[in-house]
């Protein structure tokens, strides 16, 4: 037996470190592009750019892990065509690696500013450790930084560029922030705290491009005619889930790559998981969606591991995400829609906003509400009924609603 996974990111370590826990004693190869362990990406935009860990505290396992468990690691190598028919993967610089089972585990991409001018120097993403260090490295000698876009990365790396006292401007073309992923009053709260901290927004504005003087980024000329100067540009509009690879092995994608309840593809021995999946959820109402979160990576890298070895589940996790944003936390659990019903529930420190979609709890958004947040999740886990009354109810015990004693 033979387990290869293409991927070294959270979710494809998750079902190498999983299948050995679940007794799996078949080969397992752990193929990844980059040439470091495999890492946490979600601090490189906070404890990482903060210089509050360093490379070393990112690492997901010990360098020792992989002989242990006799998982071999093959670092720095891009995995280049998937032969089904021969239950191959053909890899750059060597030779085929064969599979019974392949785990597509393959991530996202960050989606370029469509703009002229986006390749100049001084223009930034961040998606990698390779990204965090040019752009630390960058972030010594800037005083004018532009982000553009104002969603999870774009507040977070906001709060790290005005803590250090630079200037900064958030440009987005949505009227306000986060405004695909948190309901309007969570949105108003972190718009107005990185104000206070000295952000500066642009809401409803465009780029038309990035304009450049000796090679480097000088300014952003936007679509109403105004021109922003910045000598670092951030740009956080999103990703493109790395589906190629499979859609050329002839199985079906589109805004990810296609899987059933259990994380198969039409093809019964390849999986995929992780941002590059597509899969139906019980909490978008049975579409098909695809989730970029540590959660969702984790949970999807037990559960292939799971049926691997023999113990197969529909995957049903219930969706969460966080973010950290100077010294406030949000934590989201569900997977509310832009439309959905808020009642607001304050507190002495923080507040939660519960979202509902006809009476039906769809969910949590928790600012500096670590409660709140666990006990949502343990409510939408058991689809436990609880009302808008009771959310907004400040006596209503939400742990004890959680633990069915509500």
């Amino acid at each position: 037996m033979s387990v290869v996974i293409v991927g070294a990111g959270q979710a494809g370590l998750q079902v190498a470190a999983s299948l050995r826990e679940a007794g799996y004693a078949g080969s397992v190869t752990l193929v990844g592009e980059e040439a470091d362990l495999p890492y946490q990406r979600p601090p490189l935009s906070k404890a990482y750019l903060a210089g509050k860990t360093d490379a070393a505290g990112l690492a997901l396992r010990a360098p020792g892990f992989f002989s242990e468990h006799r998982i071999e690691h093959r670092a720095g190598i891009r995995a280049t065509a998937v032969d089904r028919a021969r239950r191959e993967v053909h890899v750059e610089g060597a030779s085929p690696l064969p599979y019974e089972h392949l785990v597509l585990a393959t991530g996202a991409r960050v989606r370029p500013l469509p703009v002229p001018g986006a390749d100049l120097e001084g223009v930034h993403a961040l998606r990698s450790l390779a990204d965090a260090d040019r752009l630390k490295a960058a972030l010594a000698d800037a005083r004018e930084i532009a982000i553009v876009g104002a969603g999870f990365i774009g507040l977070e790396l906001a709060a790290i560029c005005s803590a250090r006292g630079l200037s900064v401007t958030v440009i987005e073309a949505a009227g306000r922030p986060m405004a695909r992923a948190v309901s309007v009053d969570t949105g108003a709260f972190f718009r107005d705290a990185q104000a206070a901290a000295g952000v500066r927004f642009r809401f409803g504005a465009g780029v038309t491009a990035v304009e450049g003087e000796g090679g480097r980024a000088v300014a952003l000329a936007l679509a109403d005619g105004d021109r922003l100067a910045a000598d670092l540009v951030l740009v956080g509009i999103g990703v493109i889930p790395n589906e190629e690879i499979a859609g050329e092995a002839g199985l079906a994608v589109g805004n990810g790559i296609h899987v059933d309840a259990f994380l198969a593809t039409q093809d019964p021995v390849v999986s995929a998981i992780g941002d590059c999946a597509r899969f139906p959820s019980r909490f978008a109402d049975g579409a098909a969606i695809r989730i970029e979160s540590v959660q969702n990576a984790l949970d999807q890298g037990r559960c292939v591991a799971a049926r691997i070895a023999g113990r197969p589940a529909a995957y049903d996790a219930v969706p969460w995400f966080w973010s950290d944003q100077g010294p406030h936390k949000l934590q989201i659990a569900g997977l509310p829609a832009p439309g959905d019903e808020s009642v607001v529930r304050h507190a002495e420190t923080g507040f939660s906003v519960f979202r509902f979609r006809d009476g039906r709890l769809t969910g949590v958004e928790s600012v500096d509400r670590a409660a709140d947040h666990m006990a949502a999740r343990r409510i939408l886990a058991q689809a436990i009924a609880l009302t808008p009354d009771q959310a907004a109810d400040t006596a209503c015990d939400l742990k004890a609603v959680a633990m069915g004693r509500g």
